[in-house]
Parts: structure tokens; C-alpha cells; sequence
């Protein structure tokens, strides 16, 4: 969506205010390794969004770690939109996250294309392949979880590594050959 500033920006949102509760603040530094972008690109939006009251700093030393201000009218909207437009690798990651069996996850189709900043309309519903041998039950549960937060449904295929590697099915071929955004391995 096209209302943010920067795609940057709507990371570095993404990263402090749709946050797991039980992880730790992160720092400006933290969300540069994070997000594999340049420290003081990171630095300069942190700085911006801290002058919008949407975020705020806690100081810890020399350490500044970020957190939602929850007292910010827009915080809570905000959030809401940047769960369902670029939520969904985040929540993904986090539900995937140490599940035996998954040897790798991408989000595809007409979500990952518009994360990847390809025009079209807003995606009904994402589509997750999962490679490996994981506990389908486990999985749906789990992806039942997102799919709530998300907004969404979730279209997921289950592929073997080997099947994945040979890509000889159509449908296969042409999914890798579109965006896809790495939610695991």
C-alpha cells in the first residue's frame, strides 16, 4: 500500500508495533540486522517515526529500545493496517518458526507480488507453500491462528524437498518462478 513513506518505514513500523510481547524491545541496530538494511537508513526513519509520537524510545544505558505508544490515538489503527498488508511474513515466520519438518516456507502469489511492489488489486487470500515433512495437523492449527490475526485465508500447499527441487509440475514451476517471500528455512 502506498501510504507509507517508505517500504522501509513500513518495516521498521511493522518490526516495533505488531511486535511478539514477549520478545525483547528491539533497538534501531536490532532492526537493521533484522531487516538487512543499512544502520543509519534504519537510524533516520526510527528518528522520524519517534517525532510522531507513534513509537518512543526507552533509554537503557546507551542502548534506545522501541516500543508502541500505546497512548497515540493511531497506534492501535496503524497496527491493524500493518498486520494485514505487510503482516503476513512476520506472522508466518513467528507460527513456522522451530516447527519440525519445515524445511522451508515462501508466501506466493498475488500477496508476494505486491509485497514485491508489483500493481494490482488487494490479495483475497495468501498463498503458502511449505517444503518438507512437518505435522499437517500441527500446521493447520497454527496457520488456523494466523489466518485470524491475518484477516485472510490461507491457501497452503505441502511439497516435498525433492518434488520442490525438481519443480515438475506446472503449478510448481510457476509458482517459483513468481515472487516468493521466505517465511521459513
Amino acid at each position: 500500500m502506498p501510504i507509507f513513506r517508505s517500504p522501509l518505514q513500513a518495516e521498521v513500523l511493522l518490526h516495533v508495533l505488531v511486535a511478539n510481547p514477549a520478545s525483547p524491545a528491539p533497538t534501531a541496530a536490532d532492526l537493521a540486522r533484522r531487516l538487512d538494511r543499512p544502520e543509519p537508513s534504519v537510524a533516520r526513519e526510527v528518528r522520524r517515526l519517534l517525532g510522531t509520537g507513534v513509537i518512543r524510545g526507552e533509554r537503557r544505558g546507551r542502548l534506545v529500545l522501541l516500543h508502541p505508544d500505546e497512548t497515540n490515538p493511531a497506534t492501535a489503527p496503524l497496527r491493524q493496517l500493518l498486520t494485514v498488508t505487510f503482516g503476513p511474513a512476520v506472522h508466518l515466520r513467528h507460527a513456522l518458526r522451530g516447527l519440525p519438518g519445515v524445511e522451508a516456507a515462501y508466501v506466493h502469489g498475488a500477496w508476494a507480488a505486491r509485497y514485491a511492489g508489483q500493481p494490482g488489486p488487494a490479495p483475497q487470500e495468501i498463498g503458502l507453500v511449505i517444503i518438507g515433512s512437518p505435522d499437517r495437523p500441527q500446521v493447520d492449527q497454527l496457520l488456523h491462528e494466523a489466518q485470524t490475526t491475518l484477516h485472510r485465508p490461507i491457501a497452503v500447499t505441502y511439497v516435498t524437498a525433492r518434488r520442490w527441487a525438481t519443480a515438475d509440475v506446472p503449478f510448481l514451476a510457476q509458482m517459483k518462478g513468481g515472487p516468493l517471500v521466505s517465511v521459513a528455512g
